[in-house]
């Protein structure tokens, strides 16, 4: 039986999913690419190959087991892209929600068939399906669920807005003493430069108290200044729109003080060092060409209660 527990972005990981690289399909054609990311490196001819994209992973899942995580896989579907764990579903609490996702991706989710029948039923939620959300959206701490999306115009626009305004009320509800916060996000199916596929991609709580930010990728600046009120503005880490594209923020805590980021991130790791921050760097250089990181790689099911 596993029983799951996430209430915010950094506490002792104890269990995790992470995505698997088999049979991934190879590069697909640029007709049914749906991020710009992943358009940009097919018509650059530069698209990963399995291998590659083994090799990354395989250095992620050895950072893991260095820290005593205790990992899952997804069970291999062939021709299916399963590296990006963390957006098929999500935990908040003791809570598992198995997302609406794009038609593209509605296979991945049969990859977690085995895991989710050892999470008790009464611990199972299945979003009703005109609610659209991924996890990569949701970011979660012990007073807040912050939430990216997108109004109902962009939602309907963009084939890069993968969560909807229904979410928020959806959430609201389950959690009502929790705060649900909405950030809408800015969006392009076109150019990676301005798209923010996902809240992960602008906006990473740290365990130290810090958040890093990509302010551009707000469409609306009282967001910012929830945030800047939240946080306050020495913990906040400001990213440039080149470093966004290259998900400076998509890094992934381990625990409070222990972050795994990209070892060409130079910048931003020393920042993290200066702040008290253990950093454990892997390339995943390769995974970032389809349009997304570390933490879209994973699915935390347990941390520890802190």
């Amino acid at each position: 039986m596993i029983k799951t527990y996430v209430n915010n972005e950094f506490s002792s990981l104890k269990q995790v999913v992470l995505g698997i690289p088999d049979d991934f399909g190879g590069c697909p054609n640029l007709v049914d690419a749906y991020d710009p990311k992943s358009k940009e490196h097919i018509q650059l001819n530069t698209f990963p190959k399995e291998n590659a994209i083994k090799k990354e992973l395989d250095q992620f899942l050895n950072i893991l087991h260095k820290y005593h995580v205790n990992v899952l896989r997804p069970k291999n579907i062939k021709q299916c892209n399963q590296v990006f764990a963390r957006d098929i579903g999500f935990v908040i609490q003791d809570q598992f929600f198995i997302s609406n996702v794009i038609e593209n991706r509605k296979q991945e989710i049969l990859g977690l068939e085995l895991i989710l029948n050892q999470i008790p039923e009464s611990n199972l939620n299945q979003i009703p399906e005109q609610i659209y959300v991924e996890g990569g959206d949701v970011v979660v701490s012990e007073k807040y669920i912050f939430l990216g999306y997108s109004e109902i115009n962009d939602f309907n626009r963009f084939q890069v807005s993968r969560t909807n305004k229904l979410a928020l009320d959806f959430i609201s509800k389950k959690f009502p003493h929790k705060q649900v916060v909405g950030f809408q996000l800015n969006k392009s199916d076109d150019k990676s430069l301005n798209n923010c596929l996902h809240l992960d991609c602008c906006f990473q709580p740290l365990g130290l108290g810090h958040v890093i930010l990509y302010p551009d990728g707000f469409k609306y600046k009282k967001d910012l200044e929830f945030i800047y009120d939240i946080f306050g503005e020495d913990n906040i880490i400001i990213i440039s729109k080149a470093e966004m594209a290259q998900m400076f923020s998509n890094l992934f805590s381990i625990s409070k003080n222990t972050v795994v980021s990209e070892k060409g991130f130079a910048r931003i790791n020393q920042l993290l060092i200066d702040r008290g921050y253990s950093v454990e760097c892997v390339q995943f250089s390769e995974i970032s060409k389809m349009g997304g990181l570390l933490r879209c790689t994973t699915l935390p099911l347990i941390r520890s209660y802190e």
